[in-house]
C-alpha cells in the first residue's frame, strides 16, 4: 500500500532552496501531494457510514477510528473523478486546522522531498480547481500536483 521510497525532486544540493516533503495520493491515474505534518496515519479501507445530508457537503460518510467519529471525503470525487472501487484504496487520514478528516484514495505511493523551486505555478488557463492546487511538480517520469489541503477542505465546508 505504501512505498517504502523516498525520491527528491530538486535542483543540485549546491542550489537548494526551502525543501519540504510530501506524501504522494494516487487518485485514479494522478498523482497528488499533500504535506507530510498533515498526514496523521494512513489505514486500510474500510466501511463508511452514510450521513444523511452529508454528501451535498463532499462528505462520503463517518467512520469509527479507536472510538473517534471522524468524517471521511472521497478524494476521487472531490476532484472530479468517477468513483471506482480500487484494490489498493485506502483512508488517509489528515489534520486540518483542529478538523481530522479521512481521504479515501488510490493508494499511497511516496514520500517525496521538494525544492520550492521546483514547484511550478499551474498553468493560467487551468481553472478548475487551482483555488486548491499549490503547484505541479515535475519529476523525470510525471507531474504531480501539489494540493493546498487547507484550500480544498474549505472548498467543501469542511474547515
Amino acid at each position: 500500500m505504501v512505498a517504502q521510497a523516498v525520491q527528491t525532486a530538486s535542483e543540485p544540493a549546491q542550489e537548494a532552496g526551502e525543501e519540504r516533503q510530501l506524501v504522494i495520493l494516487k487518485v485514479g491515474e494522478e498523482s497528488y501531494g499533500i504535506p507530510i505534518g498533515a498526514v496523521q496515519e494512513i489505514i486500510r479501507m474500510q466501511r463508511v457510514t452514510p450521513v444523511p445530508g452529508a454528501a451535498a457537503s463532499g462528505i462520503e460518510g463517518i467512520l469509527n477510528l479507536r472510538g473517534r467519529i471522524i468524517p471521511v471525503m472521497d478524494l476521487r470525487k472531490a476532484l472530479g473523478q468517477i468513483p471506482e472501487d480500487h484494490p489498493d484504496r485506502c483512508i488517509t487520514v489528515v489534520e486540518q486546522e483542529g478538523t481530522t478528516l479521512g481521504l479515501i484514495v488510490d493508494g499511497v505511493t511516496e514520500v517525496l522531498r521538494v525544492d520550492q523551486r521546483s514547484v511550478e505555478p499551474p498553468p493560467a488557463m487551468v481553472s478548475t480547481g487551482a483555488g486548491y492546487v499549490n503547484g505541479i511538480i515535475k519529476l523525470e517520469d510525471r507531474l504531480v500536483t501539489e494540493l493546498d489541503l487547507g484550500a480544498l477542505l474549505s472548498a467543501f465546508g469542511v474547515v
